[in-house]
């Protein structure tokens, strides 16, 4: 497989090619740990998943090292370097101690992880664990004439310095404003209103958990920007080849850690490949806490969705446009899954009953061939699953030769295809879970007993009563199966 990716520094689909030859170093920017991992952060994260599988795959796939960060201090409320840390937030907000949010919140983003079959990174680094690497990269910003000191606020990155400053985003520094804020949000004693921080002091009256002591300040602390840095070269060297992130770090995040890297180590470019990803959007509107539309992993599976179920869905859309989730899309997405399953057992079943060899080699072939080179176009998981779709529908290939199809396109898309017994059995688990009234539990209490003492008269009637409130019902090996329609 040939992959081709949209490089965000040079606005342009390339041909990938690593730095070293047969390795690839790629970091993903982590969560901020100071609430609950949402469905924005497991589509980014997920469609990172296809593209590390992608790499990976194969007798030909790269040797590849897969690090992300945990951001657990340092990023302020607003971009502008101005407002609280959103630990310090977090941890106000649950009445909790900033140590414990951010415990308790690094575990349910990986979690979340897992439950999506995400892998999990090669190296996870916390940004508490690494102070003395971003120290020491301040301190050389510094001593090279990059950084300036503000009293009783911090160290700042002077953007005049670097001549390339905002290149990716395509900003204009005399028109712009400091970070996503506003005129009124700079920091006062900033030279430009683009200069960031790179190390801030604690405010007088404040009684911050997390601080250090620096050259500036004995009660200091990190800024957002610089952990990334430090930490990617840390692990990765000072030149790699791809960065994931959202499309919102563009302007301000990523841009801010290209001016820092390249202006501690004098080369460029800093990462070879930028890869973002776009928004997800919830029945048409932006996520937000007062539109009460913010939802977890824990919501889907409360509402009788396997989380596989969610990945299939995400695997519909590119992950450089816009995707809009509804609820019924995801409903639409579960039977589909549900039926990937079903054919996949229903596959092994006969397979391991006849001996089935694999056969259609041409056709095998044509398949893997269309399969691959949409994955490697740009990751187009969309024309990828059309493909799988029609190995599914071709009557001319053996079940045989199908299943082995299936297998090797999973080990891209992630669909527990291997295991697919196992996740059928989660899936009707999953598909009862969702929020019913006393009522129905009631009535589906009683509709279990009467089996169980063979009176399948009453069973019925039960059943035919479910049936008018609006729930389908189909006896399972592992019970009761329940659908609401």
């Amino acid at each position: 497989m040939k992959l081709k990716l949209y490089n965000t520094l040079t606005k342009s689909i390339e041909f990938f090619e690593p730095i070293h030859p047969e390795k690839v170093g790629l970091y993903a920017c982590g969560p901020t740990v100071y609430d609950f991992t949402h469905i924005g952060h497991l589509r980014k994260y997920t469609m990172d998943d296809v593209l590390i599988r992608a790499l990976r795959h194969g007798k030909d796939g790269y040797e590849l090292k897969f690090v992300e960060n945990i951001t657990d201090v340092g990023h302020l409320a607003s971009d502008a370097d101005t407002g609280e840390d959103k630990l310090e937030k977090g941890a106000k907000k649950y009445n909790k101690s900033v140590w414990d949010i951010a415990k308790e919140f690094e575990d349910y983003f990986f979690k979340s992880m897992d439950m999506m079959g995400n892998v999990r990174p090669d190296v996870s680094c916390r940004a508490t664990d690494h102070i003395q690497q971003q120290l020491d990269m301040v301190i050389k910003l510094e001593k090279n004439g990059f950084a300036y000191v503000i009293e009783k606020d911090g160290v700042y990155f002077d953007t005049s310095k670097f001549p390339d400053y905002g290149k990716m985003a395509g900003l204009n520094l005399d028109e712009q404003e400091a970070g996503a804020g506003n005129s009124a949000e700079i920091a006062k004693g900033k030279r430009n209103p683009s200069d960031f921080a790179l190390w801030k002091f604690e405010r007088e009256g404040e009684d911050r958990a997390m601080v250090w002591p620096s050259p500036w300040n004995e009660r200091s602390f990190p800024g957002w920007h610089i952990e990334c840095s430090a930490m990617s070269m840390e692990y990765l060297g000072e030149q790699f080849d791809i960065h994931t992130g959202g499309i919102d770090h563009i302007p301000v995040h990523h841009t801010n850690e290209i001016a820092q890297a390249e202006a501690v180590t004098g080369k460029k470019p800093f990462v070879k490949f930028w890869v973002h990803h776009n928004f997800l959007k919830v029945e048409g509107e932006k996520m937000s806490k007062s539109l009460g539309n913010v939802y977890t992993i824990d919501d889907v599976t409360k509402k009788g969705f396997h989380p596989l179920s969610l990945r299939l869905l995400f695997l519909t859309a590119h992950y450089r446009s816009e995707m809009n989730f509804t609820w019924d899309n995801l409903a639409g997405a579960q039977k589909a899954y549900e039926k990937l399953i079903k054919t996949m057992v229903h596959m092994n079943d006969f397979v391991d009953k006849n001996g089935q060899k694999p056969s259609d080699q041409v056709i095998n072939n044509k398949y893997q061939e269309e399969f691959f080179y949409s994955i490697g176009n740009d990751l187009n998981t969309a024309q990828a699953v059309s493909v799988m779709w029609n190995v599914v529908a071709d009557k001319d290939l053996t079940i045989s030769t199908k299943r082995d199809l299936l297998l090797e396109f999973n080990k891209v898309l992630g669909l527990a295809f291997d295991r697919a017994d196992e996740t059928l059995n989660e899936l009707e688990k999953h598909i009862q879970t969702f929020e019913i009234s006393d009522e129905v539990k009631g009535l589906l209490k009683q509709r279990e007993d009467a089996r169980a003492n063979k009176d399948f008269t009453k069973s019925d009637e039960i059943r035919d009563q479910l049936l008018e409130k609006g729930y389908r019902i189909q006896d399972v090996t592992t019970g009761q199966k329940i659908e609401k329609f």
